[in-house]
């Protein structure tokens, strides 16, 4: 008769009543919403390289599945364990390149589970404040750091000297500029590659400094790179 209670606590079928058709439906309905609201926000607020619409996708279908996963489990210890076990065959091996993706998988991974849990008012205050916070932090661009670092290659028929115009250029526009390498062509060829590491005093002014080295005789093949664009592959 204990067991039999313990077995009845366990599973929770005697503190919470089973989930009814309607109840179900309107589960999904509101994580298909709320996920979808999500989604868009991610899709409105992403930037850099690593978009992917199988994960936008992915934003919406994970917060129906959850719902749908509390709506089986209902309370109930044994079938969680049993769908724990199931879920555990399943190994993923697809790579988060954006932590800030790993903030929107919990986000959804919330949803659903209030909504599956027929707890809406989380479910729909919680998406809400999700969406502002996301909004704010796109629209203020907080904790954005600049530090405008690049690295700069060209090709010059001499080497560089003190009273060479490039290092002149470079003290204008940069507030800091150091050469990386200075390598001579095989075969007497006279072209010198160099390659400085700089820091921009304004990228907004990058194209005007291309501008004037282009203007320096015998200057060939520039190439800027900025540093954060590389982070954002």
């Amino acid at each position: 008769m204990e067991f039999d209670r313990l077995f009845q606590i366990l599973d929770g079928s005697s503190s919470v009543s089973p989930a009814g058709p309607v109840d179900i439906l309107l589960s999904v309905l509101l994580a298909f919403v709320l996920g979808q609201a999500l989604a868009w926000v991610y899709f409105f607020t992403h930037s850099g390289l690593s978009y992917s619409r199988s994960f936008v996708q992915s934003l919406i279908i994970i917060t129906v599945v959850i719902s749908l996963v509390m709506s089986t489990i209902q309370n109930s210890f044994v079938t969680a364990v049993g769908l724990m076990g199931a879920l555990s065959v399943i190994r993923f091996r697809n790579m988060i390149k954006d932590t800030r993706d790993i903030s929107f998988i919990f986000s959804v991974l919330m949803v659903g589970m209030a909504c599956g849990s027929r707890r809406y008012d989380i479910a729909i205050i919680g998406t809400t404040a999700m969406c502002a916070i996301i909004f704010y932090l796109h629209i203020s661009a907080f904790g954005t750091h600049r530090p405008h670092n690049g690295f700069l290659r060209f090709n010059l028929t001499s080497h560089i000297d003190k009273d060479h115009p490039i290092p002149v250029i470079l003290k204008k526009f940069c507030n800091n500029f150091t050469l990386i390498s200075a390598q001579d062509h095989d075969f007497g060829d006279p072209v010198v590659e160099y390659a400085y590491q700089i820091m921009i005093k304004n990228s907004s002014a990058n194209e005007m400094m291309l501008f004037e080295l282009e203007k320096v005789a015998n200057i060939s093949n520039i190439s800027l790179t900025m540093q954060e664009q590389l982070l954002e592959v």
